[in-house]
């Protein structure tokens, strides 16, 4: 007769049998929604809380970097990038910039581009009844084609010359010149044609120029091709005005290079413009940062986080019979601390994408609305999001850590 002898049981079996089990992460993220979904006004106005937290460091340096944007193109638009060369004045004889300037200067690494103006030395009057010795204080300028964007100037009637117009008599005047020689509009209003004297040759108008805030003097002249300057006025070539535009930051190493570059037989006699004042503006707004507004945001991101711990403290003192029941079933402290602390990230989360969403909307619209350059900052929004994880994080740890604490019996007896 044969006598069975009971097995002994593998000493890893039962070590298995009694480490926890821990929750995929698909059952954790659905235990962590249920307090959402079953409890939704309340997990709205929470999430509220973290949506205005949010929005706010949105707005709050959305709106300012547009703003921002804005002024650095207003400043740009005055010459923050220009320099200005001419001949050292009062020299005998006269200091003279050499004919092949622009194209010497144009060869500089950090120059975008250049043009120059030339005083031909010649007086222009309405007609030829005017008194020929009397200029009404304005200057003849040969011009060279490119000068208009190069100045940030544009024409307000008529037509800028072209290398058609420019070999023949015709000019484009200033704002000023224009209202002085009594030349309104070349269109309809003045009709095609109107001409004023300079020197004792005819020229047509083609064109007016709108004010110049950049540079007045070109508001006081009258500007002429360079070839017909040559050929009608006895110009001779040499330029007395380059307008220089460089790469912002390399404006100052520019300066240091043109009077070697544009006459190195003299660099003396070269009188290169101080950057311009707007420059050392703009580097100082672009230096600036509003840390008040920031603040104002941490604080907003803060009551919201406070909202959320709130939300968990009371989610868990009213499920208390689902906990006490869920560890009757077998749930561990570990579970029950994880599904409390997802519900609170989870809840956080909603509401950070909520406020971004809205600091978007808000910060494109009140951009538009000021014809600003729209500008959101990728480190606020990353920052925003990744705030409002961490807030979820921080309020959910004291809330999942009572609820865990809470054992079976205790939790259903409260019931």
């Amino acid at each position: 007769m044969s006598t069975d002898t009971p097995q002994a049981s593998h000493p890893g079996t039962a070590r298995d049998a009694a480490r926890p089990v821990r929750l995929a992460l698909t059952d954790l993220l659905g235990l962590g929604l249920l307090g959402i979904r079953t409890r939704r006004t309340r997990a709205a106005l929470s999430a509220l809380g973290i949506a205005i937290g949010i929005a706010t460091m949105i707005v709050v340096t959305g709106i300012p970097a547009s703003s921002q944007a804005q002024l650095m193109r207003e400043l740009a638009a005055l010459g923050t990038n220009m320099l200005e060369v001419r001949a050292l004045p009062d020299q005998d004889p006269p200091a003279l910039l050499p004919q092949e300037s622009t194209g010497m200067v144009r060869r500089v690494g950090p120059v975008t581009s250049v043009s120059a103006v030339a005083n031909t030395h010649t007086l222009v009057r309405r007609s030829d009844r005017a008194d020929p010795d009397d200029g009404s204080g304005l200057t003849v300028l040969a011009s060279q084609l490119d000068l208009l964007p190069i100045i940030n100037a544009r024409v307000q009637h008529g037509s800028w010359l072209t290398p058609a117009t420019a070999r023949f008599p015709t000019v484009v005047l200033g704002s000023v010149a224009a209202a002085r020689l009594g030349v309104v509009d070349v269109g309809t209003g003045g009709g095609p044609g109107q001409q004023v004297m300079i020197g004792d040759r005819w020229f047509t108008v083609v064109g007016i120029l709108a004010a110049v805030p950049l540079l007045p003097e070109i508001d006081r002249s009258v500007l002429v091709g360079w070839p017909a300057a040559q050929s009608e006025l006895g110009f001779d070539g040499h330029p007395t005005v380059l307008y220089v535009r460089s790469l912002e930051p390399a404006v100052e190493q520019v300066r240091a290079v043109l009077p070697e570059t544009v006459s190195p037989q003299s660099p003396a006699d070269v009188l290169v413009s101080r950057p311009s004042d707007a420059l050392a503006a703009k580097r100082a707004t672009e230096s600036a940062f509003s840390s008040l507004f920031l603040a104002l945001a941490a604080v907003a991101l803060l009551v919201g986080g406070i909202g959320v711990a709130n939300t968990m403290v009371i989610s868990v003192l009213e499920r208390r019979a689902e906990i006490g029941l869920r560890r009757a079933l077998g749930a561990n402290r570990g579970q029950i601390r994880g599904q409390f602390l997802t519900e609170s990230v989870a809840l956080a989360a909603l509401g950070g994408v909520a406020g971004t969403v809205l600091g978007v909307a808000v910060t494109v619209g009140y951009a538009t609305y000021h014809h600003w350059p729209v500008v959101i900052p990728l480190s606020s929004t990353l920052a925003g999001l990744g705030g409002a994880v961490v807030v979820g994080v921080v309020a959910g740890v004291y809330p999942s850590m009572r609820a865990a604490a809470l054992s079976p019996t205790e939790a259903l007896a409260s019931v």
